[in-house]
């Protein structure tokens, strides 16, 4: 059954979508035009979370509706429907869930993400690249936006570092699941020998922030540097030295970016990620301190990984703080995340509240 309460107040969304109404009809409500998108833009995510919950509840009516009719009288065509309704009510609820966990600051934004192959060469190499398609796989399946924001391509295959900008709502909330270290195990295909290699990628996850969070940046704590583009696509090419590099002294932090056409543009998507490497990196420092380190960054190597990718002698794929698994590797690299997702965001739950 379908209730308000727990993780969700039908009341008290209604009173907060009234309460915003309410400043939205004010005048002067457009003299600050940013904070005016911000709250319109918080009220359409709170409206579409009341019509979602409402649009389930009225989907488990028509279900009780159905089923009644069943009881009285046996129909193939209506059993047919039943069962088709009540696959699709489970799916959303299950997405529906999975948002209501979604609830730590920045979850609803856009997310950073970079994968950094390990030691290996081309072998853990072509392993990022992989991974790179199992992400992207699953950001078109979510309707995310994907963005390049800068790309390294490897000597003979695969790539030496890439970053994602993924964007969408909670597309952090979900994706800050895979941060860690991923080990793959194959047959490798650059082996002429045919020999089993085990490789490993470091995935790193940050929101992106906006210009509401204030990250204090000393203009004489960064060296730019600017150089050509080298990732596929795009007519300006190695043509004009549009990409940036930006160097955080104080800190040896290194963003770059070269997605855009315009150097000016580069450096501001560039600004952003350091301001959210170093939002990142002074949260990871407050959680050491309160000894609660989530998601901390480890070594490339043996021991390290959150997840492992098995596909030989067996085919398993199994994440190591939750105990998810799925002998369905295909899927998982296609983009099938979503049951890891939805198990570590439970594990999370749970570390919050062990009772």
């Amino acid at each position: 059954m379908i209730t308000s309460g727990g993780l969700f107040d039908l009341d008290a969304l209604d009173e907060r979508i009234a309460e915003n109404e309410a400043k939205m009809a004010e005048p002067g409500f457009w003299n600050d035009g940013q904070k005016a998108q911000e709250l319109i833009g918080e009220n359409n995510q709170l409206k579409e979370k009341r019509d979602t919950f409402v649009g389930l509840r009225d989907g488990v009516d028509d279900l009780r509706v159905t089923w009644s009719l069943l009881q009285e009288e046996s129909d193939a065509d209506m059993q047919q429907e039943f069962d088709d309704q009540l696959q699709s009510v489970k799916q959303k609820l299950e997405q529906y869930r999975l948002e209501q966990l979604l609830n730590e600051p920045y979850d609803a934004n856009n997310a950073i993400l970079e994968i950094h192959p390990g030691a290996g060469g081309t072998e853990s190499q072509d392993w990022g690249e992989m991974l790179l398609r199992m992400f992207t796989r699953w950001a078109g399946q979510h309707d995310f936006e994907v963005e390049t924001a800068d790309y390294e391509a490897g000597e003979e295959a695969g790539i030496k570092s890439v970053t994602l900008l993924i964007k969408g709502h909670n597309a952090y909330g979900y994706l800050r699941s895979e941060k860690g270290v991923h080990r793959l195990v194959r047959i490798s295909p650059f082996d002429s020998a045919g020999r089993r290699h085990t490789s490993f990628a470091s995935v790193d996850v940050m929101p992106e922030l906006d210009d509401s969070t204030n990250v204090d940046i000393s203009d004489d704590d960064l060296r730019v540097d600017v150089f050509r583009s080298s990732g596929a696509g795009g007519q300006h090419i190695n043509k004009t030295s549009s990409a940036v590099r930006i160097t955080h002294i104080p800190t040896g932090i290194v963003v770059s970016s070269q997605a855009q056409r315009s150097q000016l543009q580069n450096r501001q998507t560039a600004m952003n990620m350091l301001k959210s490497k170093l939002y990142e990196l002074e949260e990871e420092k407050k959680a050491k301190k309160r000894a609660e380190i989530q998601g901390e960054q480890l070594d490339i190597g043996w021991g390290s990984q959150i997840r492992s990718y098995v596909f030989h002698p067996y085919t398993l794929v199994k994440d190591h703080r939750t105990n998810f698994e799925t002998h369905d590797g295909n899927a998982v690299m296609d983009g099938d995340l979503d049951p890891f997702i939805n198990a570590y965001l439970q594990w999370r739950l749970s570390q919050k509240n062990p009772d």
